[in-house]
């Protein structure tokens, strides 16, 4: 039987006999369906993690200007540190012509920095966004492979999406270990799994997978997902089969199976929200929102990757008009994320303590005052931050000029080591800045939940790569 693309996509999402909707649908997890006797024999999923994250990954092949607003690019937050960060430019409401980008004091952690207005857009979730000031160690964009795979540290070459991917999977409970991008714009930012490439999912090609008429989430269709597979397990466990059901294992099933009402519930909700995703070739901020929250519902997989816009390739910027309205609207896209995870969708509530957001860029931008009229690659900087319950409000490290003993070059400002007990940059610090991208990747996995053993096998440190624990939530 020939398959049509919708049904090859939907199949690739969801798995064969759409497992992955028949989970959704009937409540019970996807280990049961698959394998029901070792499940039940086994009612424990074999996780190591401690409050696993589902992760949503913002990446820029483009190197976007991130870093260059945010706070650490500003002030030096208390620290003390004698720099002149009057030699630092940053675009403003007066000279962009946008409105709500000069910088604004917002609390850290123990401390006030300055960051671009549009940070004041995070402002409830401050207390558990860690911004770290890294360097990539390249300035060439088709490296954005390479620095997912930081640059050397993950084993065997896999991604750090990846990585993670593999370590949350068994935890979540979802469908696939792969993660999906719904978000790349170009061929650097396609992810891989052990080495095999993964494709993009836009959120209009999930769309028109799941919500036409006749879909997969449509009310008679998910109904009977559910009746289907619950009478199939009915007979699979009364059938004579050898299977005994304890009066334990029976209420396992009983609390998992998801009501009548509810998988009506299900498919309303899903669909309410995939329809407000646009047609094929618009790619917005909200819809990749959409997209992304959808796809955690269905727990499809433990790792979402998007791309949301923050000034692109700014080499040419007149008044940094570009780079100041996409940061805007940027900061407001995560806010948006973050608020919307934060409500109730099809019964689940607040799912801001199940989902982390961390980023990650091939390369930041450069600073200083000479780039009057846009920004050149800087292999030196670069600004990652995570969001989620694992990770304590602060900003770790910080800028200064290149030190060509730390394997920094060129004139513009870079990152400097870290102190990783404070987090507070320092030129004795005890992770160097070429070991900085490895330890934030570490800390990361640490903040999501997985365990240090796991950290310890799937990244090869440099000589003063280590979690920092400043980053850190300590309960």
């Amino acid at each position: 039987m020939k398959l049509s693309r919708r049904d090859a996509m939907a199949a690739a999402l969801f798995g064969g006999g759409m497992i992955g909707l028949r989970s959704l649908a009937t409540g019970l997890p996807v280990k049961f369906l698959l394998n029901p006797k070792k499940a039940l024999a086994d009612m424990t999923t074999g996780c190591t993690a401690t409050n696993p994250q589902f992760v949503v990954l913002c990446t820029s092949g483009l190197g976007d200007p991130f870093a260059c607003n945010a706070p650490g690019t500003y002030d030096d937050g208390g620290t003390g540190t004698t720099m002149n960060f009057t030699n630092l430019i940053h675009p403003s409401d007066a000279e962009s012509g946008v409105t709500g980008i000069d910088p604004v004091q917002l609390m850290f952690g123990a401390r006030q920095y300055q960051a671009a207005g549009a940070w004041s857009n995070l402002q409830p979730w401050l207390s558990r966004t860690a911004v770290c000031h890294i360097m990539t160690d390249t300035p060439v964009h088709p490296k954005e492979p390479q620095v997912l795979q930081l640059m050397g540290a993950t084993q065997y070459q896999e991604m750090f999406p990846s990585v993670l991917a593999k370590a949350l999977a068994p935890c979540l409970g979802t469908l696939q270990t792969q993660p999906i991008s719904v978000g790349a714009i170009t061929p650097s930012e396609a992810l891989t799994f052990e080495g095999q490439a993964l494709p993009t999912i836009p959120p209009s090609a999930l769309k028109a997978t799941l919500t036409n008429p006749s879909g997969e989430l449509s009310n008679a269709t998910i109904q009977g997902y559910r009746d289907d597979t619950l009478q199939k397990m009915h007979d699979w466990y009364t059938g004579g089969e050898g299977v005994t059901i304890s009066a334990a294992q029976k209420q396992y099933l009983d609390s998992y199976i998801t009501s009548q009402q509810q998988v009506r519930g299900i498919s309303q909700g899903m669909l309410s929200m995939l329809n407000g995703i646009g047609g094929k070739g618009t790619t917005t901020n909200g819809d990749q929102i959409t997209a992304t929250i959808a796809l955690i519902l269905m727990k499809v997989s433990p790792v979402i990757a998007v791309h949301f816009p923050f000034g692109g390739d700014n080499h040419s910027d007149p008044k940094f008009a570009n780079e100041a309205g996409q940061t805007v609207s940027g900061m407001q896209a995560i806010a948006s994320l973050l608020n919307q995870l934060q409500q109730s969708v099809n019964g689940v509530a607040d799912l801001t303590n199940s989902v982390s957001f961390i980023n990650l860029n091939v390369f930041g931008r450069t600073l200083d005052k000479a780039n009057t009229a846009g920004r050149n690659h800087n292999p030196n900087h670069e600004v990652s931050m995570m969001i989620g319950s694992g990770f304590n409000g602060g900003v770790i490290g910080g800028v200064n000029a290149p030190t060509a003993a730390l394997g920094q070059t060129g004139g513009d400002w870079a990152c400097m080591p870290i102190n990783s007990t404070t987090g507070v940059p320092s030129p004795s610090g005890d992770v160097v800045p070429l070991d900085t991208l490895s330890s934030w990747a570490m800390t990361a996995m640490a903040g999501v939940g997985i365990d240090a053993a796991t950290i310890a096998t799937q990244i090869t440190p440099g000589k003063t790569s280590k979690v920092i624990p400043a980053a850190l939530k300590t309960s």
